[in-house]
């Protein structure tokens, strides 16, 4: 489990549609050492602080071996690190393998999986495909967010180190399959809301699916 790039931006213009919109999702890459905050990596920053950032959503990473499926699937080949908007480009941890709740340390920083990213219309327009958020989300190649336990830095090359493992052990691919594909799995909503670093946003939405639970009513 590697860091193959740390990407960063702070929020800029650009043109949408029949004006303009400001978004951080023009991710580059960054030589040398970066510090870690607590709600964000140092020169990084978010236009839309309601729906992005804060401390769940400080960090978002992406597994790099998507890249290559996306570019097949695509016919593509102009992808760069931070393609997705991702703050982490990374190997060896895919959604499958990755647990919400788990706690990771790399560089000298410790941070805490808590959600699945859940695409927006940003994302769409960065790739130049208008549907391309519906895409995204079926192929559950989702990548997740970090939220900072210990501030440090980072560096590309610094490897992930796994600190402790959720015991729930729910892959961020089964979390965000349960979430928009498998609504009436309760018992996997109430195994996720066991996870106690998941979350509060997605902690809501398994706390209404269970209310929607035939006990429940």
């Amino acid at each position: 489990m590697r860091l193959r790039s740390v990407n960063v931006s702070l929020p800029k213009t650009v043109p949408y549609r029949d004006g303009t919109l400001t978004t951080g999702i023009y991710k580059e890459p960054v030589a040398g050492r970066v510090q870690v905050h607590s709600l964000h990596l140092e020169g990084d920053g978010q236009a839309d602080l309601v729906a992005h950032g804060g401390e769940f959503k400080a960090i978002y990473v992406y597994p790099y071996e998507h890249y290559a499926t996306w570019q097949h699937e695509l016919g593509r080949d102009d992808f760069a690190y931070g393609q997705f908007g991702e703050n982490f480009t990374v190997d060896g941890m895919l959604e499958t393998d990755v647990h919400v709740g788990d706690v990771y340390r790399v560089g000298t920083a410790v941070v805490q999986v808590t959600q699945p990213r859940v695409p927006c219309f940003k994302l769409a327009h960065k790739m130049g495909i208008p549907t391309f958020v519906k895409t995204f989300l079926k192929a559950n190649r989702s990548g997740f967010y970090l939220r900072v336990l210990e501030e440090g830095e980072v560096g590309a090359g610094d490897e992930f180190e796994l600190v402790r493992a959720d015991p729930m052990l729910m892959s961020v691919a089964e979390i965000n399959y349960v979430l928009y594909f498998d609504k009436d799995n309760y018992e996997s909503a109430r195994r996720a809301l066991q996870i106690d670093g998941m979350s509060p946003g997605w902690r809501e939405s398994f706390e209404g699916i269970l209310a929607g639970a035939p006990e429940a009513k």
